[in-house]
């Protein structure tokens, strides 16, 4: 009941943070109406759409650590401990890291949970956290967990978060910017052109729920596309074999591979779906993944 109120805690203080931060820049930028009798103020359109859309998506990303160990319970792993387990962990990270040239260690991380699944987050490629689940641990070997973790390392040295933070604030600038204009014109029609309404906000709203799924399909073929490079990447870290045996123990491990709703936090443990719903999978299926390293030079 107390991590259940304490993640509630979480979320209600970041969005009052986000909330007043964008209220602060848009109040800086000189934002305002950007609907008149006279039409669209396009300028201030595009500029208020851009602060909320870029705005929370970095905010996020800023926060993307903290929120991780807040709501995850993820507990970062002491380098200097006195575990072996954990020790072995810490240094599998940091050779991986090394090896892919960050030009700092990132945090790592375990969490009490059975899942069996392992994520990286962060803002930069010099402020990164790798953890990993109790049930991962538990559940894969030493090569395994190794091509495991060479897939976040390689997430981390391609800067996925980043990217994937700018094309989501794009995806979220672009729907409110064209549900907004789709909109007015919409409360328009018929109208003379020298008495213009705002548009009425429920319009705005369905509209921008209908845009974002087409959003979604744009910001799951990209991360589709980033799954594979990582993948990839996590061969040429880890090695080839070892990359492949952590994605075949993923799949017999499936029925402990999705037992928490963090998703936006999960980097390996989704396995896609084929057919229509495909399109809107952030992962590709692990068959698909597994077939293409095989198939890797």
């Amino acid at each position: 009941m107390f991590g259940f109120a304490k993640r509630i805690m979480v979320f209600l203080a970041v969005n009052f943070l986000i909330l007043i931060t964008l209220s602060f820049t848009m109040n800086l930028l000189g934002v305002g109406a950007y609907f008149s009798a006279r039409g669209i103020d396009y300028g201030s359109l595009l500029a208020f759409c851009l602060v909320w859309g870029m705005g929370g998506a970095f905010i996020s990303l800023a926060l993307s650590r903290v929120m991780a160990k807040w709501m995850m319970g993820v507990v970062v792993i002491d380098p200097a401990t006195q575990d072996p387990a954990l020790a072995e962990l810490v240094n599998t990270v940091h050779t991986l890291a090394a090896a892919a040239g960050l030009p700092k260690m990132p945090e790592v991380g375990y969490y009490p949970s059975p899942e069996v699944n392992a994520f990286a987050t962060g803002p930069t490629r010099s402020r990164a956290l790798v953890a990993v689940s109790a049930g991962l641990l538990q559940r894969m070997d030493r090569a395994q967990l190794e091509g495991v973790l060479g897939h976040e390392i390689a997430h981390v040295a391609n800067g996925d978060m980043v990217t994937m933070t700018l094309v989501q604030g794009v995806i979220n600038a672009f729907v409110m910017f064209l549900a907004r204009v789709i909109a007015f014109f919409l409360a328009n029609r018929g109208r003379d052109s020298e008495s213009s309404s705002a548009p009425n906000y429920l319009v705005v709203l369905l509209l921008e729920v209908a845009l974002s799924f087409l959003g979604m399909l744009a910001v799951a073929a990209f991360s589709r596309y980033r799954e594979y490079r990582a993948d990839a990447g996590g061969a040429r870290l880890a090695g080839r074999e070892k990359m492949i045996a952590a994605l075949e123990a993923l799949r017999r491990t499936a029925a402990y591979a999705d037992l928490t709703d963090k998703q936006s936090l999960a980097t390996l443990k989704i396995s896609g779906k084929k057919g229509f719903f495909a399109l809107f999978s952030t992962h590709p299926p692990l068959e698909d993944r597994i077939e293409r390293l095989k198939t890797l030079v």
